[in-house]
């Protein structure tokens, strides 16, 4: 009879511990990682907002239009920097080691990257900020696509929820831009402009996807070695031929020289952190979260151009933060094919068609937006 009423007893227990509370459900979903996560966007958000708004002064008030001069300064300091690191290394993570690899690798990536950045300032010029601001998140859509064909990425509805939500608070943003007349940048040529932004945009997302997959299967600092290299090479040729009469007509003085020092430390910074964010989080994350960019740009700009202020901007920042927040509740997995790796790393290991064909191979490796829930080289378990 005691056996039976602590039997009975015992079964509110179990029933209480298998439902969690709505403060467990709420900790499950604002973790520490996700917390960190955003923080982690945010600040790469604050950088990209130092880089427009040295770029806005440098060409609207002394009407400095040198974007490859701008860029050759940040791959200078990334060649004096993680260059320089990798060449004094030993073993095969030297430069020399690296380069005898995937040289041409790293060349092919340089140039997407240097060309990115040349179209979308160059978009400037051309084309109105909103339709800059709307038309680079083309960079989003890039990177899911190419990531789920290269890096075998697999995504649920609630990313796709995510992304729609981030993408809905930037028109809001754009939507609002219109509402109070903040239409700077009009160009004769607008479609060229539009043009051009859309071509950055891909080549930022291409560009994105290589980082993500560099940085998390082989060394942040080789990533950042060969961009400097090739970087500083090919837009140095770039910035003779095409930028050299700019530079001449540049008013040079201390302000223009701060000017410049402040979009290169921010420049740099970007570059060097977002690596550390990516190998955390997923290209896509990083570029949700760079989305708050264009309304940290704003709030700036309300103290130093006087714009007009509204609280749809507020509610815009909202969305956008709640699109980042159903992004990176939930986790992506990656289908996980080893040959994959072997494409990229060019080693001299054993081949993979000696594994036992039984059958499709299980996604054996899983991301998060928030990091890898299983150890660092999980085995690959053949069905």
């Amino acid at each position: 009879m005691i056996s039976v009423v602590s039997t009975v007893e015992s079964v509110p227990s179990d029933t209480g511990t298998s439902s969690p509370s709505l403060y467990q459900r709420f900790r499950k979903v604002f973790s520490r990682d996700l917390l960190v996560t955003l923080a982690l966007g945010q600040v790469l958000s604050l950088l990209v907002c130092g880089v427009g708004l040295t770029s806005k002064y440098l060409a609207d008030d002394f009407h400095a239009n040198t974007p490859v001069f701008q860029s050759f300064l940040n791959y200078i300091l990334l060649f004096l920097v993680y260059t320089t690191t990798l060449a004094v290394r030993q073993g095969e993570e030297n430069l020399l080691a690296i380069l005898k690899r995937r040289w041409w690798k790293y060349m092919i990536l340089g140039l997407i990257d240097i060309e990115a950045n040349y179209l979308v300032i160059k978009a400037y010029q051309y084309t109105t900020l909103t339709s800059v601001q709307l038309l680079d998140c083309f960079v989003i859509p890039v990177v899911l696509l190419l990531s789920w064909f290269f890096l075998l990425v697999r995504y649920k509805a609630v990313h796709f929820v995510g992304v729609a939500v981030c993408l809905l608070g930037i028109g809001c943003m754009v939507g609002t831009d219109m509402l109070v007349g903040r239409q700077q940048g009009l160009g004769e040529q607008k479609l060229l402009g539009d043009l051009l932004v859309l071509a950055g945009a891909t080549l930022y997302g291409t560009s994105n996807v290589c980082e993500e997959f560099i940085v998390k299967n082989l060394s942040r600092v080789e990533f950042l070695g060969m961009m400097g290299l090739f970087g500083s090479f090919f837009s140095g040729i770039q910035l003779a031929i095409m930028e050299h009469k700019e530079l001449l007509k540049v008013p040079w003085d201390w302000q223009i020289g701060l000017l410049y020092i402040g979009f290169s430390a921010c420049m740099f910074g970007l570059y060097s952190f977002m690596p550390v964010v990516m190998k955390r989080t997923s290209a896509t994350s990083v570029n949700l979260s760079l989305l708050t960019a264009d309304l940290y740009s704003l709030f700036c700009g309300l103290f130093l151009f006087h714009y007009k202020f509204s609280g749809l901007y507020l509610l815009s920042l909202f969305i956008i933060v709640l699109g980042l927040v159903l992004y990176s509740s939930s986790s992506t997995y990656v289908a996980q094919d080893p040959r994959v790796y072997k494409q990229f790393r060019n080693t001299g290991s054993q081949p993979v068609s000696d594994l036992p064909h039984l059958g499709p191979l299980e996604p054996s490796v899983t991301y998060t937006s928030l990091g890898q829930e299983l150890e660092e080289d999980p085995p690959v378990r053949v069905a």
